[in-house]
């Protein structure tokens, strides 16, 4: 869905980006900005800086940064549809139905009325389990050792005996009978009519990522079967492409997610400080539940029941989250059957020690596979290697396959060389040997930290790498700690690489250059006074970097319709992708302090725009052709060459205004 500029900037003006951080991140404040510590990176030193003149956040040590969208979409992870829109809610903006057709109109409301029917589905619950009829569940739960805080986190509710009471609730709210049913908390026979789904049992709220209620599990009380029953899949709801509770663990500053089996485990997880806890909702973890965790770590701990179905279950879903590019590694739980068994017999220092010690993925699969073999056969145990080269065979990058080769020949006793030439021996023989690369395979993938995901800029500016740096450059690959959306660092480093060819990181000048560059444009949002000043001597074109110029021109555009339309967050939400909205984040993030003086302010100012205007003019001296920003001519850049000889030997300073 597209929105125009002004409608953003109509948000952006009714919103306090203040009131909107402080909601997820204890601010304190520190002259005119406030401070705290950043929910994006672990630190113990607060470097992240929310600016409420400007509208903006930013973070001086990973760089993330941007507009009150852009947090909100880095935070809940949301899309910016979402955060536009939950922006608009607070502000009391109805936003207009942009390139919505008739068919899609219906659709989204078809889905927000669903969406409703949920809500007060799950506020029946929660009312039930908390009224007399609610004796048995509230009684279920805290002999699960479970604190009424933990009960209302998790919006725990109760079904009765009862078998029509939630239908005549959702009637009296005044929902049709097919939205009720199509909602799947209802159903219907012949016999009965419409009846509640779930009856006698504890209830399980179901919510996404942004914590809306998309379905229901129940556990039933007493001996009944089955023993969990889940919604089914509805057009809110599908249980392949969600996780429970996905939306708490989110937040989590920890750089692995912990996969559980069942509610409760995650439930009593989170109880005891393990909010990292997520689990499947039912059925077999599938491919798009791995794409879901990837979006909010790079690895998973399972914490799968130590008997022989989680056993079979660790093997299965290994696979899949191998496959889905995520590290994983398993939680030995033994002698204990699950995670709520373990933290309440040995408390949650010993879980955290298991946490720590988790077993890698690839040698708990050969942990388990040794146990179909008996090793003091040596045929046995050489078909044990055998199938160890294998299972090598499925590592595509080299160095990788390599690590892995030596630590398997040193805990099972196998020359190394051996091992090596057997698993070039499978591979070739299962057509690897034809990747390029190192003979044998090819790295053949890109790295968990984004390569293979090229950074660009603006729309036709070929912009790539470092923030607010110039086209053609190509910053380092670093690592992101497993969260979504990584930021780029004060020393302009952000994750990048892949396939594209790398180039050297910028040198000292250039730094220099785009430091005063976002001095430049921090003060003119800062004191736009000074403006006309500026635009004197320097247009956007001068800026030296695609993102340094379309931000120029957003920012020289605000000016001239007046000081008072300037908007350092109206600029960053004209941006695209979330990566170019941090870099253009950070342009704003270099004040000049400490300059009371109009002179000294002057001369400041004057050794700003002087190397600025410099570089430009050195940059279309050396091109071929017309200047791209405004095709200058050779009288031209002589007349700008002389401008600026004369500004360099004027012995008076710049007085602002």
């Amino acid at each position: 869905m597209y929105y125009p500029q002004e409608v953003l900037d109509e948000v952006l003006a009714n919103t306090n980006i203040v009131d909107v951080v402080s909601a997820h991140v204890h601010l304190k404040k520190r002259g005119s900005n406030y401070v705290g510590l950043c929910p994006f990176h672990n630190e113990k030193t607060p470097s992240f800086n929310v600016s409420p003149s400007k509208n903006i956040f930013h973070c001086f040590g990973c760089g993330a940064g941007g507009s009150a969208i852009t947090f909100l979409m880095r935070y809940n992870n949301s899309t910016f549809q979402e955060a536009l829109q939950e922006l608009a809610d607070r502000a009391g903006i109805t936003l207009p139905a942009y390139n919505l057709s008739e068919e899609a109109k219906k659709r989204e409301k078809h889905r927000q009325d669903l969406l409703a029917v949920n809500k007060e589905a799950a506020t029946y619950y929660y009312k039930n389990l908390r009224s007399p009829r609610g004796e048995r569940g509230m009684r279920y739960f805290t002999d699960r050792g479970l604190t009424p805080e933990t009960m209302r986190m998790f919006g725990l509710g109760f079904a009765d005996g009862a078998r029509s009471d939630l239908t005549a609730w959702l009637k009296k709210k005044g929902f049709s009978d097919e939205l009720i049913l199509e909602s799947d908390t209802v159903l219907y026979n012949e016999k009965q009519g419409m009846h509640d789904r779930f009856w006698n049992r504890v209830m399980f709220p179901i919510q996404d990522v942004r914590g809306r209620v998309i379905g229901f599990g129940g556990r039933v009380l007493g001996d009944g079967h089955p023993k969990y029953i889940n919604s089914s899949d509805t057009p809110v709801f599908d249980k392949g492409r969600n996780l429970y509770a996905l939306n708490l663990a989110k937040r989590s500053k920890k750089d692995y997610l912990i996969l559980c089996e069942g509610y409760m485990d995650v439930i009593a997880m989170h109880q005891a400080g393990f909010t990292e806890a997520v689990a499947s909702l039912g059925t077999a973890f599938t491919q798009g539940q791995a794409a879901l965790l990837k979006r909010y770590a790079a690895r998973v701990l399972l914490a799968y029941d130590s008997d022989q179905a989680g056993t079979r279950a660790a093997l299965r879903n290994i696979g899949i989250l191998r496959s889905g590019g995520l590290e994983s590694a398993v939680i030995d739980l033994r002698p204990h059957k699950d995670p709520d068994e373990f933290i309440k017999a040995e408390g949650k220092e010993a879980f955290q020690a298991r946490i720590d010690g988790a077993e890698n993925s690839f040698f708990y699969e050969l942990r388990i596979l040794s146990g179909s073999y008996r090793m003091e056969d040596p045929s046995q145990r050489t078909a044990f290697h055998r199938e160890i080269a294998r299972k090598l065979c499925t590592f595509s990058d080299d160095i990788e396959r390599d690590n892995y080769i030596a630590a398997a020949a040193q805990k099972y006793l196998i020359k190394t060389e051996s091992l090596r030439k057997l698993v070039a021996q499978y591979g070739n023989a299962a057509g690897y040997g034809d990747r390029p690369g190192s003979g044998t395979y090819s790295t053949g993938r890109g790295n968990r930290y984004g390569q293979g995901r090229g950074i660009t800029g603006p729309a036709g500016s070929g912009y790539t790498g470092y923030a607010g740096g110039p086209a053609g450059r190509q910053n380092p690959g670093g690592p992101d700690r497993g969260r979504p959306m990584p930021g780029t660092g004060e020393n302009g480093s952000s994750p990048g690489g892949g396939d594209q060819k790398r180039q050297p990181p910028p040198s000292k000048a250039e730094q220099a250059l785009w430091d005063r560059q976002r001095i430049l444009l921090t003060w003119i949002t800062d004191e736009p006074g000074i403006f006309p000043v500026v635009k004197r001597y320097i247009r956007p074109q001068d800026f030296d970097g695609p993102l340094f110029v379309q931000a120029a021109e957003l920012l020289w555009a605000q000016m001239e319709k007046g000081a008072g339309a300037v908007s350092a967050a109206s600029v960053i939400s004209a941006f695209d992708t979330a990566q170019q909205q941090e870099e253009a984040a950070a342009m704003f993030s270099r004040h000049m302090d400490g300059l009371e003086d109009a002179a000294d302010r002057g001369k400041a100012l004057k050794e700003l725009i002087i190397p600025v205007r410099e570089a430009s003019i050195e940059r279309m001296s050396r091109m071929d052709g017309p200047d791209p920003g405004g095709a200058i001519s050779l009288q031209e850049l002589l007349a700008a060459r002389k401008e600026l000889e004369a500004l360099r030997a004027q012995q008076f300073h710049l007085q602002i205004q």
